[in-house]
């Protein structure tokens, strides 16, 4: 190893980790093509993935390591980086709807087109969230704007217009994190940095139909051991991509519960259809030698390809909307003997308009010594092309907060779409506005407002960016998310102030003025005059002893309270005793004296003075007859 030459930027290595093997691809661009240096395949030894996602990290890292290092080996090259792709059958579909209020009617710049769209995006994601208190951290491989309204209108583009309100619906696409994550862990394990991560439909149409032909509705599936991923393009684009769970190994089973052997030699009796003669040597569970016939195992076979055809035509028309124009079977399945045939049938096309990829493998990708034109090759030779010549966005390294970052999407990429590919969400980018809190004081509804967010830190090459920045190769971003605002609060006592005096009902209770408010109380007071200061008396001097003074001291002294208050509560005499500062009793103030427990009540009160209904701060006279009971 210590005499191999360093892997130059230009030298591209994939990696195509699937259910069955794991193949590995050098190559080179030159020109508008990429020349192939070398192919390795490896099978994996025991079941280490499960439906094209990773079951067993170790293993599939050591495998990942053998293949590296027999490419190492003969080209004298120490492989670091490589492109990777991610099976299709974990993707997610979800949409999603945000709206932004702006604070007055103003033109619409790409900064809030960005934070619109990425807010759509998290309302996706969050709708995907449904394990409960788990949350599963969701990876965006790539959304579509469905509709954008300016003011409750519906519109193409929102940029320039003028307006208060806008809204958007996206349909987006993610990765479970534990999808992504399990990939990058087991290349780490192959001690391999990841370079650039696709989808494997995306990268296998790469392979099957480059750009040029994608003006035409056309289907590229890549038939694998666990999983059948599927791309659809048309105009020029891919519009669409999903995946069966029927593959190649429901036929493997098929013949193993056939023929009673094992899981190895029933892939090896499928792998011989077509290229032996009529009888098929091997041995079964029990150790006996056998000869199958080719006709015997094609017979075996047929259901499960029913299955496998009809599956592939559901997919397609559903995401399709419709036949395509043609149809490209890629991958180890597509080789079945007759599995052509059937899923032209199924979709009522004729057969030569369905076929199985590899012809036009040569456009991309050429060798001086390797056979290339086989479909199986369609996935590893779609990811090294896409990287090597550039056909994603993600071929390159882009460095977030240290760290090479996940990148996934087609065409040009902004901050706020990396920022998105890579697990952060609107609120990350924008921050939230704390909670308000709303509560109803004597019959006026009061709004309080939540601390404003404390904004996000967003730069590229040590830089100030916008989320609308476009990112470009080699660049690094250091991102710091915005943090929350403190939500509103107030205790009962900040409600009504210093000066308040009397006393307080929340929710129907009596409560203390320490009391924390929450979203919704509805607060009734009943204020009362507080008693009047007590003031030093003055020295008197000696002036205050004439006359006047005298004749003041000398007069009858006049009541400083008034008299006790006799009503009826319920139809019981009640005695109250008269106020330190003079002031009148409020049906309010006969709430404790009821036997009702405010702080558990399940049903309204009912309040009356003298049979006419009355509210807390109705003034009490003598002899008043008062009813508080529950409704």
């Amino acid at each position: 190893m210590a005499d191999m030459k360093a892997q130059d930027k230009d030298l591209v290595f994939a990696l195509d980790i699937g259910t069955r093997s794991v193949v590995g691809v050098v190559g080179r661009p030159v020109g508008d093509r990429l020349k192939i240096l070398d192919v390795e395949m490896a099978e994996h030894g025991k079941r280490a993935m499960m439906d094209g996602q990773i079951d067993d990290i170790r293993q599939v890292g050591a495998l990942a390591r053998t293949v590296t290092q027999r490419l190492e080996g003969r080209l004298g090259v120490r492989l670091e980086r490589v492109c990777v792709a991610a099976a299709g059958r974990a993707l997610r579909t979800q949409k999603g709807s945000f709206t932004l209020e702006l604070p007055e009617e103003q033109s619409i710049d790409a900064e809030q087109i960005s934070a619109l769209e990425a807010g759509a995006v998290s309302a996706a994601e969050e709708a995907l969230q449904t394990d409960g208190d788990s949350r599963r951290q969701m990876f965006l491989v790539g959304y579509t704007v469905a509709q954008y309204r300016l003011d409750n209108y519906p519109m193409a583009n929102l940029q320039y217009h003028t307006g208060r309100r806008v809204e958007a619906d996206v349909v987006a696409t993610f990765l479970p994190g534990e999808v992504v994550e399990s990939l990058y862990a087991a290349m780490r394990t192959a001690g391999l940095q990841v370079a650039s991560m696709t989808l494997e439909p995306i990268a296998a149409m790469n392979a099957a139909i480059p750009a040029e032909l994608r003006l035409l509705n056309l289907a590229m599936v890549d038939i694998g051991a666990g999983t059948t991923d599927i791309a659809l393009c048309r105009d020029g684009s891919v519009v669409g991509y999903t995946m069966a769970t029927v593959a190649g190994d429901e036929v493997t089973e098929a013949i193993m519960r056939s023929f009673l052997v094992d899981f190895r030699t029933a892939e090896q009796i499928k792998r011989s259809i077509g290229e032996s003669e009529e009888l098929i040597r091997c041995r079964n569970i029990l150790g006996q030698e056998e000869r199958v016939s080719v006709d015997e195992v094609v017979q075996v076979i047929q259901d499960p390809m029913d299955k496998l055809a009809d599956a592939v035509a559901k997919q397609i028309m559903n995401v399709n909307g419709g036949t395509p124009s043609a149809v490209f079977l890629a991958g180890g399945g597509s080789k079945l003997t007759g599995l052509r045939e059937k899923v032209a049938a199924q979709l009522e096309m004729d057969e030569k308009r369905v076929a199985i990829a590899g012809n036009n493998f040569a456009l991309s990708a050429f060798s001086d010594n390797l056979e290339l034109e086989k479909p199986e090759y369609a996935t590893p030779l779609g990811i090294a092309i896409s990287a090597g010549l550039g056909l994603l966005n993600d071929s390159y390294v882009v460095i977030l907060n240290g760290q090479s970052a996940k990148l996934f999407r087609n065409g040009v990429l902004t901050l706020r779409d990396i920022l998105l590919m890579n697990g952060y969400s609107y609120a990350d980018m924008v921050g939230k506005t704390g909670k308000s809190l709303t509560v109803t004081l004597d019959g006026k509804r009061l709004v309080f407002r939540g601390e404003p967010a404390v904004p996000a830190v967003l730069q590229v090459n040590r830089e100030e960016a916008a989320l609308s920045a476009t990112v470009h190769a080699g660049d690094e971003i250091r991102f710091i998310p915005a943090t929350r605002g403190e939500d509103a609060r107030r205790t009962l006592g900040e409600l009504l102030g210093e000066d308040f005096y009397g006393k307080a009902m929340v929710n129907n209770a009596i409560a203390p003025l320490d009391r924390p408010l929450v979203q919704g109380d509805v607060v009734l007071t009943l204020r009362q005059t507080p008693p009047p200061r007590q003031e030093a008396p003055a020295v008197p001097t000696a002036q205050a002893y004439g006359t006047q003074a005298r004749t003041t001291l000398a007069e009858p002294a006049r009541p400083l309270r008034p008299r006790e208050v006799h009503l009826f509560l319920n139809g019981d005499p009640l005695v109250l005793p008269a106020k330190e500062d003079g002031s009148p009793y409020y049906l309010m103030d006969l709430l404790e004296y009821s036997g009702i427990d405010f702080e558990h009540l399940d049903r309204a009160v009912r309040l009356e003075v003298n049979g006419v209904e009355r509210g807390f701060q109705h003034t009490l006279k003598e002899q008043d007859s008062v009813t508080i009971t529950l409704n």
